[in-house]
C-alpha cells in the first residue's frame, strides 16, 4: 500500500479568547507508520478541517478519508470535534462521535489515521512523552511494538538463564487475515487487530509481555513458564478469540488464530533462534489446518 500523504495548507496564529492566553493544542499522528508518524499539527485559528480535499487545513490523501471528514473548533474550555458526514465516521477513543469535546490525551481516528490530541500548558512535555511512547508502543493496537519485544526478550533470556528458570515464547497470527481485508476492507481489518489486542489484555498478567510483531502477527513472552504452562496459555487465548465473533462494518465474523510455542529450560538461547523455533511451530499450525496450537 502507498504511504500516507499529509500536509497543512494553512497555519494561523492562535487567537486569544476574552483577553486571555490562547489554549495551546495539537494533534500528533501516531498511526500509520511512515515518514509522517510523530509529526505534530498545531490547532490554531477558528477551525481546523481534516479531510482528503486540497482545501482542508490538514489533508490526508487516503481513500478511507472523506473529502471534508471532520472539523475541530476551539470551545469555551477546549476543542470540539464534529464529524462532517464522513463515509467511515470519526472516532474518539474508539467510540463513534458526531460532536464531542476533546480531552488531553484522547485518540482521534479519522479513516485509517490515528492522532493523539494534546492540550494544556505542558504540550511540549506531553509531545516528547508521546514521541517516546511511540518508540515502544504500536499506535494501532496499543500493545508493545517489535522493538520493545526484542529488548524484553533479550532481558528475559539473560535473567532466566542466570537463575536457571524456564522461559516460553508464544507467536501467533490471525488466520486468513488477507481475506478479512479483501472482503470487508482495511478499516475492518484494523478494527479486528485492535479488538484482538483488547481481548488479550484481560488475560495477560503483569509479568507477561505482549507485542505486535508485525502485520497480523503477535508475540507473548512468558517468564517463569515451562512448556506445559505455555501450551495451556496458548490454548486459552485460542479459545478466547474463536468463541466470540468480532464485529465489523459488514456484520459479525468468526476470527481464529494459529499459535506456535517455544520454551527454553534454563540454558540461554539465541533470541533469533528462539523466535524462529516459535515461528516454525506457528507455520506448522497453519499447515495442519489453522486454529490450533503447536509446540
Amino acid at each position: 500500500m502507498s504511504e500516507w500523504t499529509t500536509r497543512i495548507t494553512q497555519v494561523q496564529l492562535p487567537e486569544k479568547k476574552d483577553g486571555g492566553a490562547a489554549l495551546e493544542a495539537c494533534l500528533v499522528l501516531i498511526y500509520p507508520t511512515g515518514a509522517d508518524m510523530g509529526r505534530r499539527f498545531p490547532l490554531t485559528g477558528d477551525e481546523v478541517v481534516i479531510g482528503r480535499g486540497i482545501d482542508c487545513s490538514l489533508q490526508l490523501d487516503r481513500d478511507s478519508v472523506s473529502r471534508r471528514h471532520v472539523r475541530l473548533r476551539p470551545g469555551v474550555s477546549g476543542w470540539m470535534v464534529e464529524d462532517l458526514g464522513s463515509t467511515n465516521g470519526t472516532y474518539v477513543n474508539d467510540k463513534p462521535v458526531e460532536r464531542d469535546a476533546l480531552t488531553d490525551g484522547d485518540l482521534l481516528r479519522v479513516g485509517g489515521a490515528i492522532f493523539k490530541f494534546l492540550m494544556g500548558a505542558n504540550v511540549e512535555v506531553s509531545y516528547h512523552e508521546a514521541i517516546y511512547r511511540m518508540t515502544i508502543i504500536d499506535g494501532l493496537t496499543g500493545v508493545h511494538n517489535k522493538r520493545a519485544f526484542l529488548e524484553c526478550l533479550d532481558r528475559e533470556i539473560a535473567r532466566c538463564a542466570r537463575y536457571s528458570r524456564p522461559l516460553s515464547l508464544v507467536m501467533f497470527d490471525i488466520d486468513h487475515f488477507k481475506m478479512i481485508n479483501d472482503r470487508f476492507g482495511h478499516l475492518t481489518g484494523d478494527q479486528v487487530l485492535r479488538e484482538l489486542a483488547q481481548r488479550l489484555h484481560s488475560r495477560i498478567r503483569r509479568e507477561e509481555f505482549i507485542a505486535r510483531y508485525g502485520g497480523e502477527e503477535f508475540a507473548v513472552v512468558l517468564p517463569e513458564t515451562g512448556r506445559v504452562g505455555a501450551l495451556e496459555f496458548a490454548e486459552q487465548i485460542r479459545l478466547m478469540i474463536a468463541r466470540e465473533p468480532f464485529k465489523g462494518e459488514g456484520g459479525e465474523m468468526t476470527v481464529t488464530i494459529s499459535l506456535g510455542v517455544a520454551t527454553m529450560e534454563g540454558a540461554a538461547v539465541d533470541p533469533t533462534d528462539f523466535i524462529r523455533s516459535a515461528d516454525e511451530n506457528l507455520y506448522r499450525a497453519k499447515h495442519e489446518g489453522r486454529n490450533r496450537v503447536v509446540g
